[in-house]
């Protein structure tokens, strides 16, 4: 394969050229070999298809080397990428080339004669570095391919056209102060888009533009470190570093990049607290309040964070007894606070000895020396008039109730603290909403009663005693005194009455009734213990005594079997009560007794309405709610049942409604009494029942039969039909089935109609008196009165009217109470 000479003329190029040119001639007889190989490869398949045929076929071949193409080709014309060419093209014109795959047509084009390729485009390999095409060769004669479509591959050869980049670019980090040379900071890394694998395109050397001596950079790795000893963060904090990237291994003609590196250096404790001066002074009056503070005192500190934090201390006795300093958080301030009170004309000046010292130390520094600092603090204590001072901080007196007007309860004193001593008054802060109960004396101090004590309204008075200078009185100091009222037998013991003693009507003779207790208001000094009795030492009552259980308590006991609630329900018992104080006081006090009928099986006397109306919970208004509404239901009820009976009859009798009924007879050979259910005469006369198409819905009139002595409601007398014998009855039901179907008036519920036939023709007759209803008969039906239960429907129909109608009332009446 040969390469075209123009593909060179550029004459930066022109050293790619030749590098090239020796890489084609490397690489030429690599293709003859591939074109064997490729020729061998078929002969060997065509010897396993038939040996006859091996040695006729020509051989043929592509011959072609891998290409390369340039990127960032600038020239006008289109660059030579390379030939391809087949063996069997003889140079006669008759074999055609044709291009196809990754942008033939486009990118690359090719001579369909010659089989040269040329790219048209400028390529750049960050953005494709290789391309994949298929060439083939077609005879122009018999327009078929004289090999099959082979592929190959046109790689861009890389060009140095990219600077090393830093994606991440400016940093800021950070390194202790006093760090040793060497000391590693911050790597730094650059990337280069140019082929790492072809030249030195993307081989990357670092350096440093900006930030020496301070720092340097590794030229392979990136990584920043120290280069000068001792760097103080107090001297200098803060360092800009500019590192540089350049490409082709630092060589001239190559690409660069540079980013920037913030270092700040942090701090370390390397420097000692120290106070401005060594010796300060304050000036105090006496009257400052303890725990409150009376100067600060500051060390300086060059350090920052928990590196300049700094304690401090009060060394001598003298001083750290009277004053206290602790350090303000803020300003790192030692803030000196008052312990005890000053005293101007006992002590005039304090010098209090302070150090101040950090907290934390860093060993590495220790060679530095001691890490604190001392100073001297003078305090002048100032004269000041103050207010009187009391000889104690609280004062507790007592007095017995009951005392006179005017008695002594105490006295106090106070006294001025300077060196004048003033004379001192006394007064008794007055307040409006309380009653004043003591006086003071203002220039003895002495407290006395204004008015009688009481201990069980008030066993406790707390009074404020204010003391002023009588040269100044705008000086005062106050002082709490507590009075203790004390207690004398001034109340006598009491029985508690409120409460009434149930008597159970079971009462045993001889049973405890109740245990009674007394009360006292007294204190427990005057009379710990009561006595019980009755007036005079005799019961009042025969019926009850009392003994003295010698505890403060006494028990009321029965002296009779029974008690009636209905004879006697109250019962009055006095009783006489002392305590053991000094003077002796008694008082008597008279009990109620109620007998009650207790219930059984409790231990809770209670009565028993009582015990009804608490065990339901229930008052007196609940109970006659209740009873109300029991009243009005009564009456609700008995207003229903008097409606209900002046309700009229309905209009259809629901016993004899055929619909609704299922009749069971149980009498042999039935009689008159099948016609409770239904008249089964329409089966005989079936041309008067087609007159007589009663409603059912409606109570029918009494039709009166031949005889006009008495009427038959819901009965025809045989004599008022025309009796045709001779119909069909089949015929008849069928009638009376389609006119029930079609009738419209009935109710919607289904009928039960139910019709028997006996035939006719019979030799020996019928016993039935249904054949007779046509003929008239002459006998007295009264006597049919007399037969019995069983013959009241035939009475019904042929017995006297009077006694119909009286028979008639009284069945109503029946029903009417049924």
């Amino acid at each position: 394969m040969k390469v075209n000479p123009s593909s060179c003329l550029c004459p930066v190029l022109l050293c790619l050229c030749f590098l090239e040119r020796g890489y084609e001639a490397s690489h030429h007889g690599q293709a003859k070999i591939i074109s064997r190989s490729h020729n061998a490869t078929h002969s060997h398949n065509q010897t396993k298809d038939g040996e006859t045929e091996v040695h006729h076929r020509p051989k043929r071949g592509w011959i072609w080397n891998q290409f390369f193409v340039l990127e960032e080709h600038i020239g006008t014309d289109a660059q030579y990428v390379g030939k391809l060419h087949s063996n069997s093209d003889k140079g006669d014109g008759s074999v055609r080339y044709i291009l196809s795959g990754e942008g033939a047509g486009s990118i690359f084009i090719i001579n369909e004669v010659t089989g040269d390729i040329h790219a048209t485009k400028s390529l750049d390999r960050e953005k494709k570095s290789h391309y994949v095409l298929h060439a083939q060769a077609i005879d122009l004669n018999t327009n078929k391919p004289l090999e099959p479509e082979s592929e190959f591959i046109i790689k861009v050869q890389d060009i140095n056209d990219n600077a090393p980049k830093f994606p991440d670019g400016p940093f800021v980090t950070t390194v202790p102060e006093m760090s040793e040379v060497g000391t590693s900071v911050f790597q730094v890394t650059a990337t280069d888009a140019d082929d790492p694998t072809y030249g030195n395109s993307a081989r990357v050397v670092y350096s440093v533009l900006h930030g020496q001596p301070y720092f340097s950079v590794d030229p392979k790795s990136g990584i920043i470190r120290t280069a000068l000893a001792d760097m103080d963060r107090e001297a200098r904090e803060h360092y800009s570093v500019v590192i540089q990237a350049k490409d082709m291994a630092g060589q001239v003609g190559g690409l660069s990049g540079s980013t920037t590196i913030n270092i700040t250096l942090t701090d370390v404790n390397d420097n000692p607290p120290k106070f401005p001066q060594k010796n300060y002074q304050v000036f105090v009056p006496e009257s400052a309040q303890v725990g409150k503070p009376v100067g600060k005192i500051k060390a300086n500190d060059e350090d920052i964070g928990i590196n300049a934090e700094i304690k401090y201390s009060i060394l001598n006795p003298e001083g750290a007894g009277m004053f206290s300093i602790s350090t303000d958080k803020d300003t790192r301030e030692g803030v000196i606070t008052l312990r005890k009170p000053l005293n101007y004309e006992k002590k005039k000046q304090y010098s209090l000895h302070i150090s101040a010292e950090n907290t934390h130390l860093d060993p590495r520094f220790s060679y530095l020396g001691s890490f604190k600092d001392d100073a001297t603090l003078k305090i002048t204590v100032g004269d000041v008039d103050e207010p009187p001072v009391f000889s104690m901080d609280y004062y507790i007196m007592e007095v017995y109730e009951n005392a006179r007007v005017g008695t002594e309860v105490g006295a106090v004193t106070a006294r001025d603290p300077d060196s004048k001593n003033s004379p001192v008054r006394y007064f008794i802060e007055r307040r409006e909403d309380k009653e004043v109960y003591f006086d003071i004396e203002s220039i003895s101090g002495v407290i006395r009663t204004t008015q009688l004590l009481d201990r069980e309204d008030t066993p406790w008075h707390n009074i404020t005693v204010m003391a002023t200078e009588e040269d100044n009185p705008s000086l005062q100091s106050h002082v709490p005194v507590t009075v203790q009222v004390l207690d004398v037998n001034d109340n006598p013991p009491m029985i508690n009455t409120e409460d009434e003693i149930i008597i159970c009507e079971s009462t045993r003779a001889g049973q405890v009734i109740q245990t009674i207790t007394a009360v006292d208001k007294d204190d427990f000094a005057n009379g710990k213990g009561f006595s019980f009795s009755f007036p005079g030492g005799v019961p009042a009552n025969p019926n009850f005594t009392m003994k003295d259980n010698e505890d403060s308590t006494a028990s009321i006991i029965a002296r009779r079997r029974r008690f009636h609630r209905l004879t006697q329900e109250l019962y009055e018992l006095p009783v006489v009560v002392w305590d053991d104080g000094e003077p002796i006081l008694s008082s008597t006090s008279t009990l109620t007794l109620r007998v009650c009928s207790c219930q059984k099986g409790t231990r809770l006397k209670i009565c028993q309405g009582e015990a009804f109306l608490s065990s339901a919970g229930l008052s007196t208004g609940a109970l006659i709610a209740i009873l109300l509404c029991v009243l009005i239901l009564l009456a609700i009820v008995i207003l229903f049942i008097t409606l209900r009976r002046s309700k009229k009859e309905p209009l259809i009798i629901s016993e004899e409604d055929i619909r609704e009924n299922v009749v069971t007879y149980d009498d042999e050979g039935g009689g008159e009494e099948d016609t409770e259910a239904f008249d089964i005469i329409a089966l005989r006369n079936p041309a008067a029942a087609e007159e007589l198409k009663f409603r059912r819905d409606v109570r029918p009139e009494c039709i009166r039969p031949w005889s006009s002595r008495r009427p038959a409601c819901g009965r025809l007398s045989p004599s008022s039909l025309d009796i045709d014998e001779e119909m069909d009855v089949g015929e008849f039901i069928k009638q009376r089935v389609a006119e029930a179907d079609q009738d419209t008036s009935i109710p919607p519920y289904d009928s039960l109609q139910t019709y028997a036939y006996e035939g006719q023709g019979s030799p020996a007759g019928s016993i039935s008196s249904l054949g007779s209803a046509g003929a008239h008969s002459e006998l007295d039906y009264n006597s049919l009165d007399n037969w019995g239960p069983k013959f009241e429907k035939i009475a019904e129909l042929y017995g006297e009217e009077v006694e119909t109608a009286s028979e008639s009332t009284e069945k109503a009446e029946s029903e009417k109470q049924t």
